[in-house]
């Protein structure tokens, strides 16, 4: 890992978790993408100016941040977009099967003490690294 920077993560991760922790205690809302997004599509929801905004927050913060002069690394993706449409409709199965995404489970159910979030998270965690212990030790990759 070439590029591992634990202060920084370790910031990061800070700010995610004051920034999840925020928005429960001001507005009783819960920080989970996929939630988030939900609302959004919802033609019934009438609370969508704060779910745009987080979502726009979140793509645009990053943007900034490059025009201010912080570097951020290129993806490395897969040549195919056929392999990106099917991962991403993949984890769109996934969130919903698991009644959240990995960002909501794992920062705001953990935090909420959910055991089914902590059982989720569990599950995500067993496997990535079953994943990653066959892409790179069996397939090859």
């Amino acid at each position: 890992m070439a590029n591992f920077t634990p202060v920084s993560a370790a910031i990061g991760g800070a700010l995610i978790g004051l920034s999840a922790v925020l928005l429960m205690v001001l507005t009783g809302r819960i920080a989970g993408i996929s939630g988030i997004f939900a609302g959004l599509l919802n033609v019934r929801s009438e609370d969508k100016a704060w779910r745009f905004a987080f979502l726009a927050g979140m793509m645009l913060v990053p943007v900034i941040a490059g025009w201010l002069g912080h570097g951020m690394a290129s993806p490395s993706l897969p040549a195919s977009w056929t392999v990106i449409a099917v991962a991403g409709l993949l984890v769109g199965f996934g969130t919903r099967l698991g009644s959240g995404c990995t960002s909501g489970h794992g920062i705001c159910g953990i935090g909420r003490l959910s055991m089914r979030s902590i059982a989720a998270t569990v599950v995500f965690m067993v496997t990535a690294v079953a994943t990653v212990a066959i892409t790179r030790h069996v397939v090859g990759g």
